[in-house]
């Protein structure tokens, strides 16, 4: 008799675990929606909130996805040389080509302040 009632909990938990994944599944892909503009966070010292750096500062808000990634991979690979590419040569480092790629997009889908366009 005991070995039926672990037997019929078993079933129940082996029933249940599916739904339990589904539900842990669904809370990481709402993660995922912001990983982009978290990842961008860092960029808001020099580049500012959004993208929308402050007078003198370099914007990222509205510029082409393309663009963003093109340079990233330039300032990783050394090509892009220049004043910001001391430190960005490091931070570009840091970033896989997917994470990049979601950065490129949270900054193209950003509207450029009127100072910045």
């Amino acid at each position: 008799m005991t070995k039926q009632i672990f037997m019929a909990a078993g079933l129940r938990i082996a029933a249940a675990m599916p739904l339990a994944l589904l539900f842990a599944a669904g809370g990481a892909q709402a993660q995922d929606r912001n990983l982009g503009r978290n990842l961008s966070a860092q960029c808001a010292n020099c580049h500012g909130t959004n993208g929308n750096a402050q007078p003198g500062g370099f914007s990222l808000a509205g510029k082409e996805r393309k663009y963003i990634v093109d340079q990233m991979a330039a300032f990783k690979s050394g090509a892009r040389t220049g004043p910001a590419a001391t430190i960005m040569h490091q931070i570009a480092k840091g970033y896989s080509d997917g994470q990049i790629a979601l950065m490129a997009d949270f900054f193209a889908a950003q509207k450029p302040a009127a100072a910045n366009k």
